[in-house]
């Protein structure tokens, strides 16, 4: 299991080019949903290793990630494939709902 922590400098290498899916958590160390949300993105990263690359984005940190997604409210869970957004959710949501995106 390996979570990637994305930012303007790797965000193309690791997303826009990866081979597999890549499930996004735009997230802030404030964000009380957000930290409910950790433990099942760290379980879906360990469940899909190998088969789904797992990113964090900080939304404070990486402002400029945040807007190029139009990401209004957090946690926000984005699905890339092949380059393309193809899934998007918004708030706590089950491990399962998520599983779906991908």
């Amino acid at each position: 299991m390996n979570i990637v922590e994305l930012n303007n400098n790797n965000f193309e290498q690791e997303v826009l080019k990866s081979q597999i899916p890549v499930l996004i958590d735009f997230w802030a160390t404030w964000c009380g949903p957000c930290r409910m949300m950790a433990p099942v993105v760290d379980a879906i990263a360990k469940e899909k290793d190998g088969e789904v690359k797992v990113c964090k984005v900080n939304i404070d940190e990486n402002q400029a990630l945040a807007e190029k997604y139009g990401v209004m409210s957090i946690p926000t869970f984005v699905i890339i494939k092949n380059g393309s957004e193809t899934g998007r959710t918004i708030g706590v949501q089950s491990k399962e709902e998520i599983m779906k995106l991908i």
